[in-house]
């Protein structure tokens, strides 16, 4: 049984997004996509009887690959970092395909968090909770037993539960959004207080490409005053957006006609937690 071009079209989608939410990276998802389907076209094998198993076991070793050997890579670079934000509205516009915005796992807070599991741990929780495969399934996919799969599976859940109670309304939050800007842009240090956790936290990626801070910064004081001083020496043609990104509502800010940063946000209990600023140039779509 051979993959065949309407195999392509078909399965391209689903390894996207297992792919970028593996890495976190379009352009390595996207790669790595390609290079899975040409191996796929050379193969011959009358064994495949599952060929949506097959292509997602061929892509998953290809991340985990990636993944133990851009340890270094992430280790040595400037600053936090944050996954490569997903303009869902521009990426619809040429692939009408639902996947992507229907799995749950796609928001920043949830792939920031995935940095946090072995490689393996990575692969068994999206594989299981992202894309409800079987655990026979995903050992067949990495490679292990059946049972070693199940608690790697626990254990990488008990490394995320920071997360658990995120907040995926798309509405609920796009509204918090709405007033977190509003007051923003009044100074209404009350109802920033009310929108902002106690300890909100915010991560700036530039990448040493552009200046941005290279620690957390933490309390809303210290997050406020950052986010004011930026704004402060914007020039005069800056403005903003809130787009779908990751599927979640974001802060899209523009510069000399470019998109400059995005602003996400992970939400839950009605507060925003953290906020993860990106604008390492390599990251962010172009408009």
């Amino acid at each position: 049984m051979q993959i065949s071009n309407e195999d392509y079209q078909l399965y391209k989608p689903l390894l996207f997004s297992l792919g970028y939410r593996m890495l976190g990276s379009v352009a390595e998802a996207e790669d790595i996509v390609h290079d899975t389907f040409l191996k796929a076209y050379q193969i011959n094998e009358e064994t495949i009887t599952n060929k949506k198993a097959y292509l997602c076991k061929m892509l998953t070793n290809r991340c985990l690959d990636v993944l133990k050997s851009a340890r270094s890579k992430r280790e040595q670079y400037v600053g936090p970092w944050n996954p490569e934000p997903l303009l869902l509205e521009k990426l619809h516009a040429f692939d009408p395909s639902e996947m992507i915005i229907q799995k749950e796992g796609l928001s920043i807070a949830y792939l920031r968090m995935m940095e946090h599991l072995a490689p393996d741990e990575r692969a068994v929780l999206l594989l299981r909770e992202a894309f409800d495969f079987s655990y026979s399934e995903i050992a067949n996919i990495i490679e292990k037993k059946e049972e070693n799969c199940r608690k790697i599976f626990s254990r990488a859940k008990q490394k995320v539960l920071l997360v658990e109670g995120e907040s995926l309304s798309y509405e609920r939050n796009k509204s918090i959004i709405n007033r977190f800007i509003a007051a923003f842009q009044m100074q209404n240090t009350t109802v920033l207080l009310e929108l902002l956790s106690d300890n909100v936290t915010l991560f700036s990626d530039g990448g040493g490409k552009v200046t941005a801070a290279v620690r957390p910064i933490v309390s809303v004081p210290n997050v406020l005053a950052l986010l004011y001083g930026v704004i402060k020496k914007a020039p005069d043609d800056t403005y903003f957006e809130v787009k779908n990104i990751n599927s979640q509502p974001a802060i899209v800010i523009y510069m000399n006609n470019k998109i400059q940063s995005i602003l996400s946000f992970y939400i839950s209990n009605e507060k925003i937690n953290e906020i993860y600023i990106t604008m390492n140039p390599e990251k962010l779509p172009i408009r």
